[in-house]
């Protein structure tokens, strides 16, 4: 247990509390800034599974942010070089490797035997999805996202409320790396300030970061917490995403991209209404309608219409998850 001596030093860990971690289960979506920093700091502290999901391969521009890699990985799966990189750090814990996205559908199987979930892929879509499927179970849910030199990082679920009961609605306009640019040591600090939020979790530490969000600002150089431990769950449950497999015969599936942006949609048999057209489109009153567009924002904002007007089986796809 020298590896750990520094840790198990302090009164609130031991050897308890090492055992606890090395005994523990954590899934990990997402490979890139944000984990570069948080699965080492994982392993490091003697996390005893990690489960990764990621279907990126590493690009020359993740680099300055993506420490995780170097130029030799470029055009390699990131999941890969991950694990690789992990068992050269610490061979004790154990990284299983997925080079995919992870889907609604096979979500909950992929939950099984999970004592902790940390979104760390910094797409509001999958967080939606991963708060709507760990809040019922009873999972902690620790999220964190960066753009420029801002973000914020926060504990949800497992007793405490979910990401919809902060967040109810989606975003109307939302920016990423790629569109944006970010700062590299502003992921590297949500990342790690992410870490210590699960291990706090793992440990059981009091008082618990499940409830708690921190917003950084490394702009104005402002950091704030606050908790949001008593936010009322929403009355009307949110608008679900699926994936491809969750579709059936009797949907409507509606493409909210024209055909210069996505020429091939989710689906042979698809209406294609731009989301303009939205508020004058009659959807059938028997079926499920599922909106599609690339992020789920344009789909969000049209189940948002539809529910208005009486529109209840809805359904969301974000092909940038497919």
């Amino acid at each position: 247990m020298s590896r750990y001596q520094r840790q198990t030093m302090l009164p609130e860990m031991g050897e308890a509390g090492q055992q606890r971690l090395s005994s523990a289960r954590v899934l990990v979506v997402g490979a890139g800034g944000l984990s570069a920093t948080l699965l080492p700091l994982l392993a490091g502290a003697g996390v005893g599974f990690i489960r990764l999901y990621d279907g990126d391969r590493v690009e020359l521009h993740n680099l300055h942010r993506q420490t995780l890699f170097g130029v030799d990985d470029v055009g390699q799966p990131k999941v890969f070089c991950v694990q690789r990189a992990l068992g050269q750090r610490n061979p004790d814990c154990q990284v299983e490797a997925h080079p995919q996205q992870l889907n609604a559908s096979e979500l909950p199987q992929v939950l099984e035997g999970i004592d902790l979930v940390v979104d760390a892929a910094d797409n509001f879509a999958i967080t939606y999805l991963l708060s709507d499927t760990c809040s019922p179970r009873g999972l902690p849910l620790i999220c964190a996202s960066v753009l420029g030199r801002k973000g914020y990082v926060g504990g949800f679920c497992g007793g405490a409320p979910s990401y919809r009961a902060v967040f109810p609605q989606l975003p109307v306009v939302s920016g990423n790396c790629n569109t944006a640019g970010v700062m590299g040591p502003a992921v590297a600090t949500l990342g790690a300030m992410q870490a210590q939020m699960a291990l706090s979790v793992l440990l059981k530490l009091t008082p618990s970061p499940l409830g708690c969000m921190i917003h950084c600002d490394f702009v104005d150089w402002h950091v704030r917490p606050f908790r949001f431990d008593d936010a009322p769950e929403p009355d009307v449950p949110g608008t679900p995403f699926i994936d491809r497999l969750m579709l059936t015969e009797e949907d409507c599936i509606v493409e909210l991209r024209s055909r210069e942006e996505a020429p091939v949609s989710v689906a042979d048999r698809v209406i294609r209404i731009l989301p303009q057209q939205i508020a004058s489109w009659q959807p059938p009153a028997d079926q499920r309608v599922v909106l599609v567009c690339t992020s789920g924002m344009r789909a969000a904002q049209a189940a948002e219409n539809l529910a208005a007007r009486g529109i209840t089986r809805l359904a969301l796809m974000a092909a940038n998850m497919l």
